[in-house]
């Protein structure tokens, strides 16, 4: 699989959920009654919203290691494992002829209500005014010739704001949107 040495951030694509929703409906056939819960996060869910063209998904299961007997099927599907230093999750990622498409997350149905990815996607879908300025960050970080390893770190002062903003509606505590280890 290769990474683009810098990040294309993409106009909204309205065949963007279709993708997801089939990613789900495979996903569910392919490791019946693993996942109790499956939604289209990111950007590509967020109607309107510029995004790198990856489709992200969140899964719940009961437990992390339910997951191991269902390998070899996700990975038909092209989903193979990732470890990207995210010590609370699973992580798969697929690529569709060498370019990554679509990122699997998979966390426990445990923390599914309060997972940051879920909430940020949520606000943004609600607040068009958070969601333009959200564009307009990553448009310009892109435009700077980010890399993929920076851009999600330049973003993140900002997500950390509107997340804040969305857990607090929510009667949540903040809590840092960098997972990575």
């Amino acid at each position: 699989m290769s990474e683009p040495s810098v990040v294309h951030v993409a106009d909204y694509d309205p065949s963007w959920p279709r993708h997801a929703a089939a990613a789900i409906d495979a996903l569910r056939a392919a490791a019946p009654g693993l996942f109790v819960e499956i939604e289209h996060i990111g950007s590509t869910a967020v109607p309107g919203l510029a995004a790198k063209p990856v489709i992200d998904l969140m899964a719940a299961v009961h437990d992390l290691r339910h997951t191991a007997p269902h390998q070899a099927a996700l990975a038909d599907l092209g989903f193979h494992p990732h470890n990207n230093g995210m010590t609370d999750r699973l992580l798969y990622v697929r690529a569709d002829d060498g370019v990554r498409s679509h990122i699997l997350h998979v966390v426990t149905l445990a923390s599914w209500s309060t997972r940051n990815q879920r909430i940020f996607r949520d606000y943004l879908r609600t607040h068009p005014e958070d969601a333009t300025r959200y564009t307009q960050l990553k448009r310009a970080i892109a435009a700077a010739g980010t890399g993929p390893g920076e851009y999600a770190r330049a973003k993140t002062a900002l997500v950390q704001e509107l997340t804040d903003r969305a857990r607090t509606q929510l009667g949540l505590p903040s809590v840092p949107v960098w997972e990575k280890r």
